[in-house]
């Protein structure tokens, strides 16, 4: 595989295992460590330093290429909202949004939490989706209103607390990660991290809303028809 596939030339293991150590670890909140071990019971022998060069490369690459294919075809009801991470004993904000099936449109990590944050978050989202919302959704931040009057002034924007649970919901999974990884190193390693984890999160998210089990089972097997494709593993 390594022959025949330019993208894994120059590596000694085969595309089946460098994409499925990938999997594992932006899938599941497993550290590197964890990985390693989880190879190891497979008979692959591989250190844990070893993973994470390939979730680095590897992982950029596929969440680059699900991005693309997922381009404008996302929900036009856009859930915006901000978490706060500390870094190194200082406080960081994570901006997000997600649609109303709580796929993730956008993420992007800020040291302020004001209206020109909240400016720079929208912008990145008309220029990756493409289009304005239907409609946006916040929660009582005043800097979301004062962005979008400027940003997007014809989109409907409803401004509520309850409202906005789905986009409050979906910073969980980093928060599960950034206890694994005893919190992240600094801003640029969030940024980079949660850029490759979104994406892959996205090609595995199943809304489970009116869904029977069956056709969950189908949607996930498609899902991982899609990813050994990406990864052509």
């Amino acid at each position: 595989m390594t022959d025949r596939d330019p993208l894994y030339r120059g590596h000694r293991f085969p595309a089946e295992i460098i994409a499925h150590a990938v999997w594992l670890y932006f899938r599941f909140p497993l550290s590197l460590r964890m990985v390693e071990d989880l190879l190891a019971v497979r008979g692959v022998i591989v250190s844990h330093q070893t993973v994470r060069l390939w979730v680095e490369k590897f992982g950029r690459h596929f969440a680059d290429n699900i991005r693309r294919r997922s381009c404008g075809q996302l929900g036009d009801k856009w859930h915006l909202d901000e978490a706060v991470i500390s870094i190194r004993g200082k406080k960081h904000w994570l901006w997000r949004a997600v649609d109303q099936e709580g796929f993730v449109l956008e993420v992007l990590v800020q040291s302020r939490r004001d209206a020109k944050a909240a400016k720079r978050l929208m912008r990145k989202l008309l220029k990756s989706q493409g289009r304005a919302p239907r409609v946006m959704i916040t929660d009582k931040l005043r800097s979301y209103g004062a962005a979008k009057r400027e940003i997007m002034p014809g989109v409907d924007h409803r401004s509520h607390k309850g409202l906005n649970n789905r986009a409050e919901n979906s910073h969980q999974p980093i928060r599960w990660r950034e206890r694994i990884m005893k919190r992240f190193k600094s801003q640029r390693h969030l940024q980079r991290f949660v850029s490759i984890h979104d994406p892959i999160a996205n090609l595995f998210h199943i809304p489970r809303h009116d869904i029977s089990s069956s056709h969950h089972r189908e949607l996930r097997a498609a899902a991982m028809n899609l990813w050994a494709k990406i990864a052509r593993a």
